[in-house]
């Protein structure tokens, strides 16, 4: 019998404690391990494929996190480290380098980088994009704040979250009580 009411106390303690640890806190910091070791393993996860158009050309477009074009931002395509080609977008946002061996490259505007595999006219894969997509200016994602900051930004959910945890964990335990009242705590 104290066996059994040790198991179901630790149960209770348990689910107390599942219930207080928001579970996207743990399930960041374990997402964030994964991304870093995935990270210095493979570059070749973070690759695109880009397919090349007529005399390998290399089409690209850069906006901000709203979607505006940016006109005159300088793009570098860069190779082991070394820049090779600087160019500047247009008023519309668009850049074009023309004759660039197909191979793997950065492809670099301010901040923001991008590793491109591009592929000669007409052979890359079915999944490969068209040209090449940046996003400029574009502040951190709250999850890349961490578990504090993302937590911070949210203030209304995590009130709602500690007051569900201080109401359920009282009711749980008061329904374990009324279900067997012989038994004592």
């Amino acid at each position: 019998m104290k066996f059994f009411h040790a198991v179901r106390t630790g149960a209770i303690a348990l689910a107390a404690l599942g219930m207080l640890i928001p579970s996207t806190t743990l399930l960041a910091a374990t997402t964030v391990k994964a991304k870093t070791t995935q990270a210095e393993t493979s570059a070749a996860a973070e690759r695109f494929d880009v397919g090349l158009h007529q005399d390998n050309l290399l089409f690209g477009q850069v906006v901000d996190a709203q979607g505006v074009p940016q006109a005159s931002v300088p793009i570098q395509l860069i190779q082991k480290n070394r820049v090779l080609i600087t160019v500047k977008t247009d008023p519309s946002g668009f850049f074009a380098i023309s004759k660039i061996p197909p191979a793997t490259y950065q492809v670099k505007s301010g901040k923001m980088s991008g590793t491109y595999r591009l592929w000669a006219p007409k052979t890359a894969p079915a999944e490969a994009q068209a040209g090449v997509m940046m996003v400029v200016g574009q502040g951190p994602v709250r999850a890349q704040q961490g578990p504090i900051g993302y937590w911070f930004g949210k203030v209304w959910e995590v009130a709602g979250l500690i007051v569900s945890k201080v109401v359920a964990i009282p009711l749980a335990i008061h329904g374990c009580m009324t279900a067997n009242p012989e038994e004592t705590w």
